[in-house]
C-alpha cells in the first residue's frame, strides 16, 4: 500500500489514454501511426511503462482534444507518488533534510 500526501492511488496517465481510445473504439496502431510514434512506445505508455514526455502529450493533444498540459500534469504527479513510495529514496531525503538544517 502506498503512503502518500496525496490521499489516493497513483494513476498513470497512460490509463486515461487506453481508456479513451478503448471507448473511441480506435487502434493503438492507428493512433501510433497518426501520431507518428512506433506502436511499441505507445504501448507502453498505455500500460505505464513509460512516461508521457511534453512532446508527446502535444501529440496525443492534437489527436485525441485531450489537454497537453492535463496529461503533463496527470504524469508528474505519477511521478512524485511513486517517489514517495520508494522507501530508501524517502530514507535519503531525510537524511539531506537534517544536514540541511545544520546548516
Amino acid at each position: 500500500m502506498i503512503d502518500n500526501k496525496f490521499g489516493a492511488y497513483p494513476t498513470h496517465p497512460g490509463e486515461l489514454l487506453k481508456d479513451e481510445i478503448e471507448y473511441r473504439k480506435i487502434s493503438q496502431r492507428k493512433l501510433a501511426a497518426d501520431i507518428g510514434m512506433s506502436h511499441t512506445a505507445l504501448n507502453e505508455i498505455l500500460n505505464g511503462k513509460r512516461s508521457v514526455s511534453t512532446t508527446t502529450a502535444y501529440l496525443i493533444e492534437a489527436a485525441l482534444d485531450i489537454p497537453a498540459a492535463m496529461l503533463l500534469k496527470m504524469q508528474m504527479m505519477y511521478d512524485m507518488q511513486v517517489a514517495q513510495s520508494d522507501r530508501s529514496f524517502m530514507e535519503r531525503l531525510a537524511s539531506i533534510r537534517k544536514v540541511a538544517a545544520i546548516l
